[in-house]
This record gives C-alpha cells, structure tokens and sequence, in this order.
C-alpha cells in the first residue's frame, strides 16, 4: 500500500529539535531540500506499486530516495547510512521528518527494497526533471514557433566509460574450480535428502583441488599448463553434472533452494562455454559468464593503458552545462556512436532547442551521425571528411582558424573526462559493489543524480554569495552618499 504525500516540504524552523533551538537554513541538506521536486518524485515513485490500497503501508519517495541519496552523497555503506541517519537531525530533516527521532522506522534492509523500487526509466525521468529545473532558472524558456524553429544554443558533450563491479580478476581456470566446489555442495545437499541411502557418487574433490592449487599457486604458469589444468577441471565438473543429472531423473532437484538451483543452471551455461572454448581453442564465445555469483557481468573491452578489459556495465553518458545525464546502460559491450540521436534528441526535449555543437571523440563521426547533425544545423567537432587542404596564402587564415576550433573542441570535450574521474573517484562509480543487476544500475544513476545536485548546491551558493555582495556594496554607496550630503 502507498499514500501518496501531497505536501511533505517543512520549513528548517519548524523542525522540533529535543534541546531547543532551530536548524540552520545554510546547511547544505537544507539547501539540497529545497532544490530536489519532491512531488514529481513521489508521482513517480508511486507507479512501482500495483495496488495503492492494500498491503502494508510503504515509506515515502522522500524516505527511499532521499536515503539512497545520502549514502551516495557521503560514501556510506547501508548500514553507516541508517546509523548516521539515526543520530542527524539535519539528514532527518532532509528525508521529511517533522521532528527528531532518536530511531527512524528505517532498516540497513530496506535500502536494497529501495534501489529496486527506482526502475532506470524513473530515475533517468527525475535526473531530467532536476536538469530542466535549473535550466530554466538559468534562462528563459525558448518556445516553439509555427513558422521556424528555435535557434540551436549551447554545447553537448557525450562520451562513454564502464563502471567496473565488485568482483576478483576473472580466470578460466578460477571459474572452474569454484563452479565444482559449488556442484559437489550441491551434490552432498541431495545425498543428504536422498532416502533410499544409496552409495554416494564420488566427486575426486580432494584430487580435483590438489591439482588445482599445483597450478594456481605457481607465479607465472606456461600457457600449455593452464591449458592443461583447465582440461582436468573440465573432467571433474562433467563428472559432477552427471550425478546431478541422475538425482534430477529420481525427483530429487526439488530439495535445493531457489538460489542454489539458479547457481546449477549458471554452472551448466559455464560448463558449455568454457568446454567449447578448450575444444575449439579459444578465448572468445558470446554471453561469456566471468563470475558465478554475478553472471550478467560481462567483459568490456576499453583498450585502456592500466586496464584493457573491464568487467562491469557500460554506460553512455551525455554533458551540457555541467550536468550529466546516462543515456544507454548495457552489460554487453556496444557501439556508442548508435546512441548520438538520443542523447541529441534528449537535448532538445530539456532545453527546447538543439544543441549549436556536439564534442565526441573519433568513434561518434560516422556518416549517419553527420547527416542527423547537418540536417538539423548541428556542428560536428573533429576534421571535415576528405584529404586536408594544401596550405596557400589564400586559405591559411582560413585554415588556422578551423585548426583554433578544432583545438578548443578537444579542450571542451575534458569536462566529460573530469566528470567521469569525479564519478569514480569521489563517488562509486570506480567500484559497484550492489550485486544485482537492476540495483547495480539504480546505484549508477543515483551517482550521476548526485552530482548534478552538488553542481545545483554549489550554483546556489555562489548566487547567493553574490547577491549578498551586491547588498554590502549597496548599502555602502548609501551610507557614502548620505554621507556626502550631511557635509555639504
């Protein structure tokens, strides 16, 4: 059940304090408080649910998002998050309370009920609300007209990165060895609750493991050993997926848990990867599982310096006027150039118009790319197609110019670099350590939600600096002038 709160919003002096006293209006959750659209949110929020009118009575869209928001915003885990809730009146104040609680109705557990809650079609929504909210405080909104349309204005800068998950290096040799240790669990699980007691089927389990650690503790083992281990590991885990086999022919499957039939069927699926790969002498088969208990990881390959394969989402991300926004998640890797015409198009429907240029690197300037961006008046950054021009003294200032803007391109297209190491290395993106695949991607999005709102809070309080200047200098030219007239 959920009732959806129509007015939540205090203000910071009516907050009941146990000691007296009253909140600071300056205190950046009371600023954040204030910017975040609460009821747009719980409009949103209120969709998860089919039946608004029976079952339990669920906290509100305040509570949900506005915990997972302080956990991201302060690098917490789920249970430092409800703990530092408990003892702060100004993150109470911030969820919604009216007043201090020495213990919130809130559990380290239901975090994870939160993020899945949040679908990526919600959260995606209420970035956008956020952006549209600040850029039309930044500027006047531009209004479609029946004879032309409006002037394109400003910059968009895309990009895309992956956001590794919380798990070891990925080896085939390590992938087998656990995927047997989990069927010979699985096996001593239906032994046990097999009644007629026969013999139990001999898994090898200490030979198995002999030989895994004979080549696994080695510091740089030869290609034809690793080879040849993998090809034993092999043998062991059929041996194990027979027996259960015979088990499952008596019935017998019935006695696991959901969990541990779900990691059967993803041992199987790794078996007949890892199987076709040895016999084929390869390394590459599509759907490729790298970890058991996360299989919808896959790796990504970035071709970086430190890192050429990721293991995690890969994540297209968009950047105008220091907000960023996440157009395309997928946990297999893409092509990033095919998601231009969104994230353009998702340009247009926050600001009303098109963008005057879009900065992407080499892999965005594709020939269907340049016709969406010259039909719509759009410049694309980067070199015109063809041979480059021989210099004469007719086209050199033309020229210089072109390679003046070509350079300034590659100096905007840093903002979206900077934003992603912000990302990464003051919020969570370097490391997912959610285990699910729609919380992982709920933890993704929050940490760009985030990040727009300290680019929100940080306007705000240099607006407000400002402004409090120009009234100090105000008054001073004040007490100047009437001081000039009582002399003369």
């Amino acid at each position: 059940m959920y009732n959806f709160q129509y007015n939540n919003q205090i203000e910071c002096e009516d907050f009941v304090l146990p000691f007296g006293g009253k909140l600071n209006e300056n205190n950046r959750w009371v600023k954040l408080a204030k910017i975040i659209p609460w009821q747009e949110i719980e409009k949103e929020y209120s969709k998860c649910f089919t039946n608004l009118t029976r079952g339990c009575k669920a906290l509100p869209a305040r509570v949900a998002l506005g915990t997972l928001i302080i956990k991201e915003q302060l690098g917490l885990s789920d249970r430092e998050t409800v703990a530092l809730i408990n003892e702060h009146p100004y993150l109470q104040y911030f969820l919604g309370f009216c007043s201090f609680m020495d213990e919130i109705p809130i559990d380290h557990s239901l975090l994870t009920h939160f993020r899945k809650r949040f679908s990526e079609e919600s959260l995606k929504h209420i970035n956008e609300m956020i952006i549209k909210n600040s850029a039309q405080k930044s500027h006047t909104e531009t209004k479609d007209s029946d004879d032309e349309p409006p002037e394109n204005k400003g910059k968009l800068i895309v990009d895309a990165t992956c956001t590794p998950a919380d798990i070891k290096y990925p080896t085939d040799l390590n992938l087998l060895n656990e995927a047997r240790e989990k069927t010979e669990e699985i096996i001593d699980k239906l032994h046990q609750g097999d009644i007629s007691k026969q013999k139990k089927p001999r898994t090898y389990r200490r030979k198995a493991r002999k030989e895994f650690l004979k080549v696994a503790k080695q510091k740089k083992p030869s290609g034809k050993t690793i080879r040849k281990a993998i090809g034993k590991q092999l043998t062991y885990l059929a041996r194990n997926l027979k027996n259960i086999n015979i088990y499952a022919t008596r019935g017998k499957l019935i006695l696991l848990s959901a969990k541990e039939y779900r990691t059967l069927l993803i041992v199987n699926e790794l078996y007949s990867q890892q199987k076709y790969m040895y016999e084929n002498k390869t390394h590459v088969v599509p759907n490729r599982i790298v970890s058991l208990s996360q299989p919808h990881i896959r790796p990504i390959v970035r071709g970086k310096t430190h890192s050429p394969t990721e293991f995690g989402a890969k994540i297209s991300v968009s950047l105008a006027d220091g907000f960023s926004s996440v157009s395309k998640i997928s946990w297999e890797n893409f092509n990033e150039s095919t998601d231009l015409t969104n994230q353009v198009e998702a340009y247009r429907n926050i600001h009303g118009y098109y963008p005057k240029s879009v900065h992407a690197d080499k892999i965005y300037r594709t020939k269907a790319n340049r016709n969406f961006c010259e039909t719509n008046n759009i410049r694309l950054s980067g070199p015109k197609l063809g041979r480059p021009k021989s210099v004469t003294n007719e086209n050199s200032a033309e020229l210089k110019r072109e390679k003046a803007i070509q350079r300034q391109d590659e100096l905007d297209r840093n903002a979206i670099e900077g934003k992603f190491g912000q990302g990464k290395r003051r919020f969570s993106l370097s490391r997912i350590m959610t285990k699910l695949a729609t919380t992982s991607v709920t933890t993704i999005i929050i940490s760009f939600i985030v990040m727009n709102l300290e680019k929100l809070v940080s306007s705000f309080s240099f607006l407000s600096l400002f402004f409090l200047q120009f009234l100090i200098y105000f008054s001073w030219k004040i007490r100047v002038s009437n001081k000039n007239y009582a002399t003369s």
